[in-house]
Formats: C-alpha cells, structure tokens, sequence
C-alpha cells in the first residue's frame, strides 16, 4: 500500500522508521518531510496546514492510508475533509480534536464527567485574569486557550510572572488566536508522566507509559519547550497507577466525550501529574507525542497499519498490541539558544559513522539539506534514541550516541532518564 504521513518533525520521522518496518506498507510520502525523511521516503513539497493540497495529492497518488502527525491539520478538520472523499486516514475528526484544541472544551469536560485535573478559571479579559491572580497569588498556571505548538503554558512561580505572562498571552498575542482566552489553573505537584492510547471510540489500549521533559535544561530549569527528551517505559506509571488512569481518566474521558456525541478514534495523550500514586490531567493531545512517539514507537512490536486500521474501522479489540521487553531513551539535540532565540544552517556531522557503530536510531527533525550538506534547520534538531536492557544501559547509549554527532552550539540536557534511575 502507498501511505502519506503528514508534518515535518522527529515524530513524523520515527512514524516513518515504524511504517517501513509494516509488511503492509510499499511506498511512504511524508509532506512536507524533513532531510531525514528524505532519505527513507519521498518527502513532497506541501506544508501540513495545506488542507486542499494534501486531498489533492492523497486522491491524485490514490493514497491507501494517511497518518497526521502534528495537532493542527486535525484541528482544522482534514479527517473529515478526507473521508468525504473516501479516503482511510488515521486520526480524530474536527469535533474530537477539540480536546487539544480548545482547553477550554477540555477542563470543562473533564469538570463535568468528574475526571480528576487541577482547579481552573477562563479568562477573556485581562483585567479580571490580572485581578484573580493578585487574589489566589502563585504558584500559578497560565494557559493560552488554543494550539500553540507546546509552548502556551507557564508556570509563573511569582505573581508577577503570572501578570506578565497574561500579557504575553492576550495583550502582546504572542501565540495569535490561541491566545484570545487564558485558562489560569492551580499549580499541580507531583512526577509527570505521559500515556498514549490507541482508541476506535469503544475500546482503548494504553501504550507504554513514558515521561517527557519540558524544560530547557538540567533538573528541570530554564523555559518550555516542545520537549527536551523522552524514555519509556516510565516507572512512576506503575501497575497501580496505570489501572487507576484507565478507570478514572482513559476510559471516563472516552465515555464523556461519546455522552457528547463525539466519536474519537486516534490517539488520545493524557500528560499526567503523579502525586502519591494519583494521577491527573494535566492536558489532553490527540496525536502521538514528541518526542514521546520517538521512544515509545520503536518499543512497538505490532504492526501499526494493523493498529491504524483496526481502529478506522472500530475493532480495535481485534488486535493483540504487543511490546519488546527493552527500555528506550531519546535525548534531543537542540540548537543553542532553543527555545528563544537560536541560529539555524549550522553543519551536522557525525549521524552516518555513529548510526554505522551502533544500534541507535536518529530522528531528524529541525535539519534540512543545504549544497549536499545536512545543517540545523529549526530549534529541536535531533532525536537520539537508544535501546536497551534497563535504564542505565539505554541511557549511556543514548549519550554515547550523542557525543559522536556534532554541530555549532549543540544543546542537550544531560539528565534524560535520571529520574527513572531514582527509581
């Protein structure tokens, strides 16, 4: 079959590594793709927000399946657009994605099914945001209500930093639309974790729990970011905590949303916040995680056409989802000054003697190729990623790898995995 993934980043390019290994799959497009999906697909020249487009090539290719990697062609409703036109593709449609895009549809939902999640106010006027946060005072959490690629949350320690960052969000509109509303919510304490689910609506299947790392640097300091670096299985998502998500978040979340009359069938990411074996909701995504897919996806041992059409055509519960007995670690390569001000077209070397020497998987995603040369192209650069046989293990792969690939400025936390050591 000829499949199409759609977005530009590591997780698109781990999707990728995944779906050749499918002995469903012959011919994989990736639009728009980045230099290294280039090297294991046909990368074409069509931005993922190009709804049109995108039909266009799927019908004009006649495309047997479609994998959307990023939120917001999901958000702007290219399932539907898709299957109107007969087509299979693997995500949830305009109504469902709500849950990411719109975390004011995603708090209310979970207020009203009594799904466990910190306490929140909506703001549309600043005045009355600025005003409730000198009242309740800090730490405190201020959210811009839509899609802002990861970085619309702040966690202002100070009551100034909340006021400032109301600014940002609705005066300065530093995040655009997204920012018209702010949900300012309690500071939640705790171990983060991440879980992915496969749903047809019905049934839903965790996959490996994993953990991502927001901040910039070390011990979890410096600002957001899309993610600084995964590993799975988590160890914090314990047998216990991971029957208490499946009964008070995964499952409830599904029936809630089908009280509504939503229908979702995709993935549903829960980004959790573990405190004395309690999980709550952090916040919603309906698509893979990144980098949490570039950990977890090559722990799969199922196809993942089988999964992706099983869920398409709701039967899920046809398939047994297995997994390899290893642990994976991703440590992202970030270019310096991530993820503020940083400079791009910096030479990358070392990717093709390193991936020769060791079994380590590379996922490119701020990289592009310039005069036959592979350069930094975009604030998160690379995906390290190792496996192995316990953490210490994976994670000295993982930084082993690391240290063979170079580029001008490089920047990587050194402490990916550290807290699953703790352990």
């Amino acid at each position: 079959m000829k499949v199409l993934v759609i977005g530009s980043g590591g997780r698109e390019d781990a999707l990728v590594w995944k779906l050749k290994e499918s002995q469903y799959v012959d011919d994989i497009f990736v639009a728009p793709g980045n230099a290294g999906t280039e090297e294991s697909a046909n990368n074409v020249d069509i931005k993922s927000n190009d709804l049109d487009n995108l039909l266009k090539f799927a019908q004009d290719e006649e495309i047997d399946l479609t994998f959307v990697g990023p939120e917001a062609p999901l958000v702007a409703g290219i399932v539907e657009l898709f299957e109107e036109e007969g087509l299979k593709i693997f995500g949830p449609n305009q109504e469902a994605a709500q849950l990411e895009g719109s975390k004011v549809f995603s708090k209310d939902l979970m207020k009203k099914y009594d799904i466990p999640t910190a306490n929140y106010e909506v703001f549309t006027d600043q005045e009355e945001a600025i005003n409730y946060i000198k009242e309740e005072g800090a730490p405190i959490v201020v959210k811009a209500e839509g899609l802002a690629a990861g970085k619309g949350v702040i966690v202002a320690e100070t009551k100034e930093e909340a006021i400032e960052a109301v600014k940002t969000i609705m005066v300065e509109q530093k995040f655009g639309e997204a920012g018209e509303r702010v949900v300012i919510e309690e500071v939640l304490t705790g171990e983060e974790a991440t879980v992915l689910a496969f749903t047809d609506g019905q049934e839903i299947v965790a996959m490996l729990p994993s953990q991502d790392h927001k901040a910039a640097y070390d011990n979890d300091e410096g600002p957001n970011t899309g993610g600084m670096g995964a590993y799975a299985p988590a160890p914090v998502v314990t047998d216990e905590v991971l029957q208490k998500t499946y009964d008070q978040i995964l499952i409830p979340t599904i029936e809630a949303l089908q009280a509504e009359g939503i229908n979702f069938k995709g993935i549903l990411y829960s980004g959790l916040m573990i405190e004395d074996r309690e999980p709550k909701v952090l916040e919603y995504n309906v698509r893979f995680g990144d980098p949490e897919a570039q950990a977890v996806l090559p722990l799969l041992k199922t196809d993942l056409v089988e999964i992706a059409e099983a869920i398409i055509d709701e039967k899920l519960e046809e398939v047994e989802i297995e997994w390899l007995n290893k642990t994976a670690v991703c440590v992202v390569m970030a270019s310096g000054g991530y993820p503020i001000e940083y400079e791009t077209g910096k030479e990358i070397q070392g990717i093709a003697e390193m991936i020769k020497e060791s079994n380590i998987n590379v996922f490119q995603a701020g990289t592009a190729k310039e005069d036959g040369k592979l350069v930094t192209a975009g604030g998160r650069v690379l995906g390290v990623t190792a496996l192995g046989d316990g953490y210490e293990d994976t994670i000295q792969k993982a930084y082993e790898g690391v240290e063979k690939i170079n580029f001008e400025d490089a920047h990587y936390r050194e402490d990916i995995g550290q807290k699953a050591l703790n352990k």
